[in-house]
């Protein structure tokens, strides 16, 4: 191959102008298929597009089409080379700078997750400042109020949650509506305003400060729950994948990238509850131990507030200047469809196509949600138990604490092995929904030992253990797949509508844990960890190590109604469910027939970059900020377009019926020059 050369034309063309992918054709040896398959010449130049060495063979063959030990040589192959490569780069880097790989870190993971790590501070607050307010005002917020409205108080948390649910629905139909760019600035926003509003709510009385205070939580969970959608979307779509045919990174590494940013969520409880403690250490003028004063309450939990405050802010100037191209991508694929404004066949195709994934992702997640609040069930009884000092609040924080430390753990286990083709997306929910069912099940019908200063230990090691396998589970899982299994145009509202399905998970468990004992919450949890794995194991596909470019690919042809002409690796079984692959979806899976309409899509896409650059020059128009190099089209692919297109002039030889766009655009010069 010839050194990579790029060119500066868009990778799509203009609205309107190119057509639907062709299927496999037969013809001569100018990009027209023999029976046989693609020409050697076509297959040498088009290998390093069409089968990039980290997911083929140098015969050609795909990772997943390997008998098994040869797929665990080449799949290790490869990860053990890409390891080192990592490796010997952050070498590279700290030698030249030893702190650069935590500029490095900060720019890929912090940045992009911030938005989850305010969200991570705020929302565990509230749950960290209950039992100080119950300390301060047990009038108001004890198990029975004389000053407050008993459904006032526990409003603070339903309305919390619903304002997240309303976010995350609303806000991702925005983004795929209007632009991930918008709904990312629009977020911060509002994130920002809500926690000014928390901060500063005040009432006449107790009770109307519970009902300022719930309903500010309310307009800020709004702007947390958008981050969810939209956070998740950008993540995916960002520079490394966006604009280009494929990528080795968005292969080996989209799943690390997008969980980095997630397990901000994780920092953000850490930063919370290690401020809450300073604070009180500081402000308590004491061990942390109670009485509490209403004046040195009121001073905390204002501070917790107005600290994220501050980040938020930066937040809003960041994406609003920092991150013109977050909606690239999005842009690009409703200029191919000739989409102005919402999608509204792409929501229909997707229903019609993906609607078993669609249950998968939105069934999960309400499965994780129950279980991720009902985690919470253990951290009372065991400090009960262990603790010396029960009562304090300070020891509850700190408890809590070391189970945010173990939590961060399970997120940054999972992004370390989330990519991993023996391991990866579908394998980790499942284990993960397991090892919760079997950490809940257990207490469930021993419940008198476990909570016996006996069995303290035995019931605090599987509180940990719960809390870690739900991390390295279905908490990051969820949040990546539900983005990743759907195309661009509806990726946003379909992360949303899963998210907020989800969140109705914790709902029922806030409301239905008013109405029953502890005992039979053990009783009801685990079931939920196994209904979550079944779903997972029947209408999950794994996309682990699936590039995102050839969802997309397949997505076209749906689009366009030719959904049975496409035969990629998008429908191989190994990245199909159980349930499309019971539905025969995999059935058009032909490594052949796929080379061609590769090779055919390309000339396609070739053609439109050629028009879209001929088109700005004639005009006079510098390139746009967002059309970026692209590193896929080499010299030598270029060149041999330019050559076939022009012989197949000649011979009248083309694509479809001879109006291949590229012939066309080839034709129009001839003329031009002619006429010149």
């Amino acid at each position: 191959m010839t050194d990579t050369v790029r060119q500066h034309h868009r990778h799509n063309p203009p609205a309107g102008e190119i057509p639907v992918p062709h299927g496999p054709e037969v013809g001569n040896e100018h990009g027209h298929y023999p029976a046989g398959g693609a020409t050697e010449q076509e297959r040498t130049i088009f290998a390093h597009l069409t089968h990039p060495d980290d997911c083929y063979t140098a015969d050609g063959v795909y990772w997943a089409d390997l008998p098994f030990r040869k797929r665990v040589a080449f799949v290790n192959k490869v990860q053990n080379e890409e390891t080192k490569k990592e490796l010997a780069a952050i070498g590279r880097m700290m030698k030249a700078d030893p702190l650069s790989p935590l500029s490095w870190y900060f720019r890929n993971a912090v940045l992009p997750g911030a938005g989850l790590g305010l969200e991570g501070y705020v929302l565990f607050s509230i749950g960290n400042l209950e039992p100080l307010f119950k300390a301060a005002w047990p009038t108001c917020w004890g198990k029975k109020p004389t000053e407050c409205d008993a459904n006032w108080i526990a409003s603070v948390t339903y309305l919390e949650v619903v304002g997240i649910m309303v976010g995350q629905t609303a806000v991702g139909i925005i983004g795929d509506w209007i632009g991930r760019r918008w709904g990312l600035i629009q977020d911060a926003a509002i994130m920002f305003v809500g926690l000014l509003m928390i901060t500063a709510s005040w009432g006449l009385n107790l009770n109307g400060w519970v009902i300022c205070y719930a309903w500010s939580l309310f307009f800020y969970g709004f702007g947390v729950g958008g981050e969810y959608p939209i956070t998740a979307t950008s993540s995916m779509e960002n520079a490394v994948s966006a604009g280009k045919l494929s990528t080795r990174e968005d292969r080996l590494h989209r799943g690390r990238k997008v969980t980095m940013a997630f397990l901000m969520q994780g920092w953000g409880q850490l930063i919370n509850q290690a401020v809450l403690i300073l604070l009180l250490l500081i402000l308590h003028h004491g061990d942390g131990n109670p009485p509490y004063g209403t004046t040195t309450v009121q001073w905390i939990w204002r501070l917790s507030f107005a600290i994220p405050a501050v980040g938020t802010l930066w937040l809003v100037y960041y994406r609003a200047y920092k991150m013109p191209h977050a909606s690239r991508q999005l842009a690009a694929a409703k200029k191919k469809n000739n989409v102005t404004g919402y999608d509204v066949e792409s929501l229909r195709l997707a229903g019609t196509f993906f609607g078993g994934r669609l249950l998968a992702t939105a069934g999960t997640w309400f499965c994780n949600d129950v279980f991720f609040y009902g985690n919470k069930l253990f951290q009372a009884q065991f400090i009960a138990v262990i603790s010396n000092n029960p009562s304090s609040v300070l020891t509850g924080w700190i408890w809590n604490l070391y189970n945010v430390i173990v939590s961060l753990a399970g997120y940054y286990v999972a992004s370390i092995l989330i990519d991993n083709k023996f391991y990866g997306r579908k394998m980790m929910q499942q284990v993960g929904f397991l090892m919760c069912f079997i950490m809940f099940i257990i207490p469930a019908f021993n419940y008198e030992y476990y909570t016996s200063p006996a069995g303290i230990k035995s019931f605090q090691a599987m509180y940990f253990l719960s809390s870690f396998f739900n991390q390295f589970g279905p908490n990051s899982v969820t949040f990546l797949v539900a983005g990743e299994v759907f195309p661009t145009p509806i990726r946003a509202s379909a992360h949303g509508f899963a998210a907020c399905i989800g969140k109705s998970g914790a709902l029922l468990a806030s409301v239905l844990y008013n109405y029953i004992d502890t005992q039979t919450k053990f009783y009801v949890v685990p079931w939920f960890g196994l209904a979550g794995m079944f779903l997972t194991w029947l209408f999950l596909p794994d996309t682990t190590g699936l590039d995102l470019k050839e969802q997309e690919r397949r997505w076209a042809y749906i689009r366009s109604g030719r959904d049975s002409e496409y035969h990629g690796i998008a429908i191989h079984p190994k990245h199909l469910s159980l349930w499309e692959r019971l539905r025969g979806v995999g059935k058009n899976y032909n490594p052949e027939l796929d080379i061609k309409q590769k090779i055919e899509d390309m000339r396609e896409e070739w053609a439109g970059k050629e028009r879209l650059r001929r088109q700005r020059e004639a005009g006079g128009e510098p390139a746009g900020p967002e059309e970026l190099d692209d590193e896929d089209w080499t010299e030598q692919v270029n060149e041999y377009f330019r050559q076939t297109t022009d012989e197949g002039l000649v011979t009248g030889e083309g694509s479809e019926k001879g109006k291949s766009p590229a012939r066309e655009l080839r034709l129009s010069e001839k003329s031009g020059s002619e006429s010149a």
